[in-house]
Formats: structure tokens, C-alpha cells, sequence
């Protein structure tokens, strides 16, 4: 699992001379570097597009070959450091087409604003973005042949190690979430976890007998039932542990891996299931935090999550709407659509953790998911996040915000409302909570809040709220709208989000 090894070096003068090109991501329109202003200005006087549009222009630098990054104004209200970003990535993309390999990135014009803080890391991590590619792609024809820039260079203070852990738990991120259903079916994808965390302090663990998920996940299970009739989509669960040193906190993660959602007896229809190999994205994002945990060690931050890797097929044996099925919680859940499928795995997979938070320090726990269309038309770009009251009182949201702001990795949040529990309340005495209504996501009132609503009572979550005893701290991430490039959940690049925003909240200091 390669990707461009980065260097940092604490100036321009001080790099050494192996590197092939610059890379100059800024604002034109402020002062550029003394080191490379002549060259701009003579640039520009041929050129009217340079500083206006990624470029390459002959200069007296590394490799003889300057490519001018231009990341548009910064400083407006509405900037932010996905501007740096994007610039780098597109610089990159020019350096692997002019032939470059180890090009050195240097970003200017951000040290007077907090919201540019991490700018060079974020720089670094929008290059590793642009350049990276599939997984099948690297299998097919070899990661050396395609992913062809081998070293990076970045200017600055930062620790080389932080932006190489982060980039690692991005990749692992973006290969699990975006590789197709059969080369990531459910053993596949425990297969290359247990790989991924091959000779690190990460304990993998992979439930995989079909009569123990039965008894302790049948929620999990319903899903998975049609999956049965083909051995190779078996389900599984797969457990990832990192315990620190002296640990003082306990992230708890519950993470959605629907490596195919053909929508089970609600099937979907009308081209739309195109594009569902990447509804596994909230597990993949999950795996990828714990895989940037492996490689920093944190000495007082525990790490617990759970992955339910499932195939939610069509068939026979099908879960169809109106059954009512009892939680690992023991609460009855009506279901009232079986695409609302992603809901049901992560409410058992909550469950586990929530009997398991006593046993470890200051428990907070997140369920992450590609759940709800809502989420993507609501937010946008952005991941949604739903605390309840605990999470709410200790900061949580505001702690993820902020560290999404600074390390280029966004979210936004959203309130648990006493209408999304009237929602979800049961209609009769047959059950406890509904799953879900019968119409898309993305036209329901609160369609992205709500699934919050019914995850807190199907997991047993709602009796730990402010109001007892036990209060246990629980975030929703919804990351329909920021887990791929574009919103395009078919063709679209693998965001690796929320890694970064996990990363930069709870390891980086």
C-alpha cells in the first residue's frame, strides 16, 4: 500500500537537490516567495495565465520545472483550507503528466490566519488525493507503473511522520470503500484489514460463523439473510482494538460496511443501484482512522470499533418491510424499508459497544455511515453530525467541527429534535421503534436526523442520556455527501473522509 513517501524541509534553500520540480501552491495575486518571484514575473509577462491557473513554466529550480498552483483568493470569509487542497492536487496531477517524480511543494501567503494552521499538511494530503488510484487499477497493471510520483517534498515545521500516518489511514480508507463488490465482498474486506494491520498494535478480530451472528447481531443478519445463498457474501463482523499505554479516553466506533446494497426487497430501481459497491464507505473510513492510530501510537487515546461488512442481497430468503425483529438491545424493531438497511447493522454493532463502555476509560462512542441521501442534499460536501445531549454537553461536535475546519476535512452539525423520536415511535404495541418510512431519504422532514432518533433506541442508547446516571456520549456521522469526489457515489474518488477530522481532533497536538 505505497504512496509518496514525504520529506519535510524547513526551507527552500535548506531541500536538497534530488527533487525534479516545485510545486507553488498560493494566492498570485499576493506576494510570491522571493525565491521564485523573478521567475513568476517573467512567467506572467508571456503568459497571462500563470497565477490564474495550474501551470508549468520553465525555471531556474529543482528540475528545471516550476508549476504554478494558484489557490484563488484566501483570505474572504468563505475561504477555507480546501483551497490549498485543491490547488495541490492539481499541481500534482500536472507534475505526473510532465513526468516529475519527486516534485517539492511549498504553499505561501497563509501564516497570518488561523484557518490556514495545517495548510502545508493539507497541501500534502490534496497531492496524495489527486495522484492516488484504485486499487484494482494498482492489482491490474502495478502500483510502480501508475502511481508514478514516488517522493514528495513538503516546506515547513510539520512532523513527517504525522502526514504519513494520516495519509496511510486515507488510503486504507479510499481502497476499502471504493473497491468493487466482489474483490471486496465481506471475507475480502476482513481479509485485507488483517493485512493492513499485519505486525501493528491493532488487534483484528473476525467474527465470521453464521450461527454466532445470528444470536448476536440479528439485526446484522436480517440484512445479510438473502446473502447466505451465496457463500462468498457471507457476512461478517470485524473487530479492530488498539489499547494505549495509559489510556484516558475511550473512542468507541461503530462503522457501516455494505460492500452492495441492491436496496433487498425494496430494490432499487431506475439506475440507482449503480454506485452501492460504496455504500461500505463508513466502515472503510473507520478502518482507515484506526489504521492512522496503528501508525501514531497515541499513549492515553483507546481505539475500539466494530465493522459490520454485509451484502444486503435480493432473494428467497429476502427481509422484506412489516417484520418486526428483536435487537442485540432486545428492543423490536419494525421495519419499514429494507433499503434503510445500514441503520439496522449499525444499531447492533452500538448495542455491543454500549455493554462494552464501562469496561474502558471516559467511552465516547460514533456510529459512520454512507446512511441517508439527506444527509448529502442537506449538508453537501460535508459530514453531518448528530450528537446526543451527553456528546452534545461535553463538546464533541465543536471539537470535530474545529479540527474539520483546520485539517481540510469538514462537517457540519445537526440537533436530535423530539420530532425525530415521534418519527421513529412505534405505532402499536407490536414493537418498539420503527425503522425507517417507506419514501426516499432525500424528500423526508429530517430524513438525515431521524435514522439518529432510532440508532439511539435500538441500540439502548436512550437510557444514557443527561438525564442518567450512566450518560455515554454518542455522535452520528453521516458522510453520504462527503465520502466520494463530487457526490458522485458511482464514479467518484474515495474522500477517505473522516479520517482527517478523527485524526486531527483526538491524535495530532
Amino acid at each position: 500500500m505505497a504512496f509518496p513517501t514525504v520529506e519535510v524541509v524547513e526551507s527552500y534553500s535548506a531541500a536538497h537537490q534530488e527533487y525534479d520540480a516545485v510545486i507553488l501552491v498560493g494566492d498570485y495575486a499576493q506576494a510570491v516567495p522571493a525565491e521564485f518571484a523573478d521567475f513568476v514575473s517573467r512567467a506572467q509577462q508571456f503568459d497571462q495565465r500563470v497565477g490564474k491557473q495550474p501551470l508549468l513554466v520553465p525555471a531556474d529550480v529543482f528540475g528545471g520545472r516550476l508549476i504554478t498552483a494558484p489557490t484563488g483568493p484566501l483570505m474572504r470569509d468563505y475561504d477555507d483550507v480546501r483551497n490549498i487542497s485543491d490547488a495541490a492536487g492539481a499541481g500534482a496531477r500536472i507534475a505526473q503528466q510532465a513526468g516529475v517524480r519527486k516534485p517539492l511543494l511549498v504553499v505561501f501567503g497563509t501564516q497570518d490566519d488561523g484557518r490556514y494552521g495545517q495548510a502545508e499538511a493539507v497541501a500534502y494530503w490534496g497531492l496524495c488525493q489527486a495522484l492516488y488510484e484504485p486499487l484494482e487499477a494498482r492489482e491490474a497493471l502495478g502500483e510502480e507503473s501508475i502511481e508514478t510520483i514516488t517522493n514528495v517534498g513538503v516546506v515547513g515545521t510539520l512532523d513527517s511522520s504525522w502526514l504519513a500516518a494520516v495519509e496511510s489511514g486515507k488510503r486504507v480508507a479510499r481502497d476499502l470503500c471504493g473497491t468493487e463488490p466482489e474483490r471486496m465482498a465481506p471475507a475480502r474486506f476482513a481479509e485485507y484489514c488483517q493485512q493492513a494491520f499485519a505486525h501493528t498494535p491493532v488487534k483484528v478480530t473476525v467474527i465470521d460463523d453464521v450461527q454466532q451472528l445470528q444470536h448476536e447481531y440479528p439485526l446484522l443478519m436480517a440484512v445479510g439473510r438473502a446473502s447466505l445463498e451465496v457463500e462468498r457474501h457471507w457476512p461478517c463482523v470485524v473487530r479492530l482494538e488498539y489499547t494505549a499505554p495509559a489510556a484516558e479516553q475511550t473512542l468507541m466506533f461503530a462503522g457501516k460496511g455494505i460492500v452492495y446494497d441492491t436496496g433487498g426487497a425494496d430494490l432499487k430501481t431506475g439506475g440507482h443501484m449503480a454506485g452501492m459497491s460504496r455504500d461500505k464507505g463508513g466502515a472503510a473510513g473507520v478502518a482507515g482512522f484506526m489504521k492512522t492510530v496503528a501508525e501514531m501510537r497515541p499513549e492515553t487515546v483507546s481505539v475500539v470499533a466494530e465493522l459490520g461488512v454485509v451484502r444486503n442481497s435480493i432473494g428467497g430468503d429476502a427481509f422484506v418491510a412489516d417484520e418486526i425483529i428483536k435487537a442485540h438491545s432486545g428492543v423490536r424493531v419494525r421495519i419499514g424499508n429494507t433499503d434503510a438497511e445500514g441503520r439496522l447493522v449499525l444499531a447492533d454493532l452500538l448495542s455491543h459497544l454500549r455493554v462494552q463502555a464501562g469496561n474502558y476509560p471516559r467511552p465516547q462512542l460514533f456510529s459512520v455511515a454512507t446512511l441517508t441521501g439527506h444527509a448529502a442534499l442537506a449538508k453537501g460536501p460535508y459530514s453531518a453530525l448528530v450528537p446526543n445531549g451527553p456528546a452534545r454537553a461535553q463538546g464533541l461536535p465543536d471539537r470535530l467541527w474545529e479540527a474539520g475546519e483546520v485539517y481540510g476535512d469538514p462537517t457540519e452539525v445537526s440537533w436530535s429534535r423530539r420530532e425525530d423520536f415521534a418519527f421513529v415511535a412505534p405505532r402499536t404495541k407490536s414493537d418498539d421503534v420503527l425503522s425507517s418510512n417507506n419514501g426516499p431519504s432525500a424528500t423526508t422532514k429530517r430524513g438525515h436526523q431521524f435514522p439518529m432518533a432510532f440508532l439511539t433506541i435500538a441500540a439502548g442508547l436512550d437510557v444514557h442520556g443527561n438525564d442518567s446516571d450512566h450518560p455515554i456520549p454518542y455522535v452520528h456521522v453521516d458522510i453520504a455527501g462527503s465520502g466520494v469526489e463530487g457526490g458522485d457515489w458511482q464514479h467518484g474518488k474515495p474522500s477517505g473522509a473522516p479520517v482527517t477530522c478523527f485524526a486531527g481532533a483526538y491524535l495530532h497536538k
